[in-house]
């Protein structure tokens, strides 16, 4: 029934729209062979198919065809996505991790109930509400933890000595009522000289207003000028990194635009006409784990000539995905456009001839050896009434080399610039 059903319908529009007539009967004849495979596979198949995984498979294989960065997601999968770019979850706010095979706490989140009521980093996880965690993985963890606002999850720990030493471990349990907790996207502090650091880890929908939050933060403090720092930066919402980039680009300049596969399909996003930071002395760094987003904000900086570029060049991920909510809660994220900067550069990564991504205005290079050592050493440990701390010990962080680069940059400015007024 549902194959005459498609059959008039294809045949409806082919009276109406005669142009695409044979395309139409091609694609018809293509999805009648996907049905005849469906059939073939629920009626001779050594076992009972479960019909959902074969419409799962197929919808995955398909979009596997387009490009690496389509992707069709099953329910499970959709909800983790819009949580990541909504920037928030329901839950308790445990970084987890494990250590000597077992799932133990890499920091508490700050701000968040597990946080509050004194979860500590290196703390065991060993149950949550009574089931055992010795043979459950990472992804099961999370989710159990997660639920809805308002409701309660036990937890029973295994704390060892605060010195370190040999003392026998001992067992905390907590009851934890789960909330909304923000990921957090950005980090900021106050480096010597009137320098400013904010560091962005992704662009979700909560990204802008943090880093508004933090600029506000480090003019109190003192800073004069700014280190805006997206080494490893994977991307994340378009419009948050337009925002981002709005913040220190005023004049309704062009920021980036998009263009999809129909001719009159290209978007404009452009800055306000004032910004809050038009003047501020600015260095954007990145590297090869730079992308998407972070790629657009890096770019339009260039391209304006509203900050120097300092790194390594970025990966060339100049394409954008639309996020489209299915049914039955499974997802499909979709390429509809690439992007261009202000000057129409096309960065999308090249794989046979490896071009593509910003190349920096000033090249530092750094090994992969030193790069996965400062990737490790970013990871902040945050306990209550402690002061946050890197999650490598003391004696074993690495130089940050682009970093001071940044610092002598703006360094040199102020120099400089106390120079020009003298004379």
């Amino acid at each position: 029934m549902k194959r005459i059903l498609i059959a008039a319908a294809v045949t409806a529009s082919l009276a109406v729209r005669p142009a695409y007539a044979a395309n139409a009967d091609k694609t018809y004849e293509q999805l009648k062979l996907l049905v005849d495979v469906l059939g073939f596979i629920q009626d001779n198949y050594v076992d009972e198919p479960e019909a959902q995984k074969l419409i799962y498979g197929a919808a995955s294989g398909m979009v596997r065809t387009l490009d690496p960065y389509s992707q069709f997601m099953e329910p499970e999968i959709h909800r983790e996505m819009k949580t990541e770019t909504e920037g928030q979850y329901a839950g308790v706010g445990l970084r987890l991790t494990f250590k000597d095979d077992m799932l133990t706490v890499q920091t508490p989140m700050p701000g968040s109930p597990a946080y509050r009521l004194g979860v500590l980093p290196n703390d065991r996880l060993l149950e949550i509400d009574g089931a055992s965690t010795k043979d459950m993985n990472m992804s099961d963890a999370l989710r159990t933890l997660r639920g809805s606002p308002g409701t309660k999850v036990k937890l029973k720990l295994e704390r060892g000595p605060d010195d370190g030493g040999d003392s026998p471990w001992k067992t905390v349990a907590v009851e934890i009522t789960r909330e909304l907790v923000k990921i957090e996207s950005t980090l900021s502090m106050k480096l010597d000289g009137g320098v400013g650091y904010l560091r962005v880890a992704e662009f979700s929908a909560k990204t802008a207003d943090d880093a508004v939050e933090a600029l506000k933060k480090l003019k109190k403090e003192g800073a004069t000028s700014l280190i805006l720092d997206l080494r490893n930066n994977p991307g994340g919402l378009l419009s948050a990194g337009v925002e981002v980039a709005s913040t220190f680009l005023g004049e309704g300049k062009l920021i980036v635009y998009t263009q999809g596969r129909k001719a009159d399909s290209r978007q404009d996003f452009t800055a306000g006409m004032k910004a809050p930071y038009p003047s501020l002395p600015l260095v954007v760094l990145i590297n090869s784990g730079s992308a998407s987003a972070s790629e657009i904000v890096a770019g339009a900086m260039q391209d304006h000539k509203r900050a120097v570029v300092v790194g390594e060049r970025s990966f060339g991920k100049a394409s954008v995905q639309s996020l489209i909510p299915l049914p039955d809660g499974s997802g499909l994220r979709l390429t509809v456009a690439r992007y261009y900067t202000p000057s129409g550069r096309g960065i999308h990564r090249d794989e046979k001839t490896k071009t593509g991504g910003i190349t920096p205005d000033i090249v530092v290079p750094v090994t992969p050896e030193s790069e996965a050592k400062l990737y490790a050493q970013w990871e902040m440990i945050y306990a209550k009434d402690k002061k946050p701390h890197s999650v490598v010990k003391t004696e074993d962080l690495v130089r940050d080399e682009a970093l001071d680069r940044a610092v002598e940059l703006l360094k040199a400015r102020d120099v400089l610039g106390a120079l020009k007024r003298e004379g």
